[in-house]
């Protein structure tokens, strides 16, 4: 396996967790949308309520591992150590 310096653009987008995530982000938010024309409009409203409840969570993630990745770059210890 290459290390992180050796790989292309598209090597380190797919490998990054920010991307991941992201895409992970994207499909659900697509589901919850997509199934809202299938379910009572009751159902739907609590579900569209979970995953906007779960929206900040994972950007507050992808916003720490920014951070981390960061701070690696820089050769600094991250800000919690």
């Amino acid at each position: 396996m290459k290390k992180w310096n050796e790989l292309n653009a598209f090597g380190k987008l797919i490998r990054s967790r920010k991307f991941w995530l992201a895409i992970v982000d994207v499909v659900i938010s697509t589901a919850t949308y997509l199934v809202t024309w299938l379910l009572s409009p009751e159902l739907a409203e609590r579900i569209i309520w979970l995953i906007a409840a779960w929206q900040p969570i994972i950007i507050m993630v992808v916003l720490g591992i920014a951070i981390e990745d960061a701070a690696e770059k820089r050769n600094i210890e991250p800000l919690n150590q």
